[in-house]
């Protein structure tokens, strides 16, 4: 029985009336898949652009990257290393320094002005969010709180006042007077 059912769909198979039933052409409801499909694609893709030009979507992007690199270095020295958070804090914040700023100056704010004048404001930012953060994440441990979240609040409160000081004060492109 095995054997006749074996050579009966081998036959069927290669008979030429079998094979040309199985090919595949596309019909108007497969185009018309093909089509929603793309649609959905376009409107994903434009939006997602739309929204990429929008400074303050940048922002957050490069931010969100900013904080995981901060938080790991927090992390590592506090965890691993067992150094005390009065000391990781403020080190891990300063090690982000380079990154969060290169990345916030060309991809969050595409400034164009030149380096020096936005790097002085941008310590002095620094120098403020670093004892803020400091004393957030301080205050959360001392009030016997895990670190991370005295970060998350720090965070969450530099982040605020940091888009439009970059915005306004840090990035801003210079005003040319006629």
């Amino acid at each position: 029985m095995r054997i006749s059912i074996v050579l009966t769909s081998r036959l069927l198979a290669s008979s030429p009336h079998y094979r040309r039933r199985r090919r595949h052409v596309p019909g108007a409801a497969h185009v018309m898949m093909e089509n929603m499909h793309s649609d959905r694609f376009s409107r994903s893709a434009s939006l997602i652009s739309r929204a990429w030009s929008s400074s303050a979507v940048r922002y957050l992007a490069v931010g969100g990257f900013s904080f995981l690199f901060d938080v790991f270095v927090l992390w590592l020295l506090h965890e691993v290393f067992l150094v005390p958070l009065t000391i990781s804090t403020p080190v891990a914040f300063l090690t982000s320094f380079a990154v969060t700023y290169t990345l916030q100056r060309t991809v969050a704010f595409r400034a164009t002005d030149g380096v020096a004048p936005s790097v002085v404001k941008y310590a002095i930012l620094v120098g403020v969010n670093t004892v803020a953060t400091t004393a957030i994440v301080w205050a959360a441990d001392a009030l016997g709180l895990p670190w991370i979240v005295g970060k998350v609040a720090a965070v969450v409160t530099t982040t605020i006042w940091n888009y439009f000081a970059y915005r306004y004060w840090v990035f801003a492109a210079r005003k040319v007077v006629d």
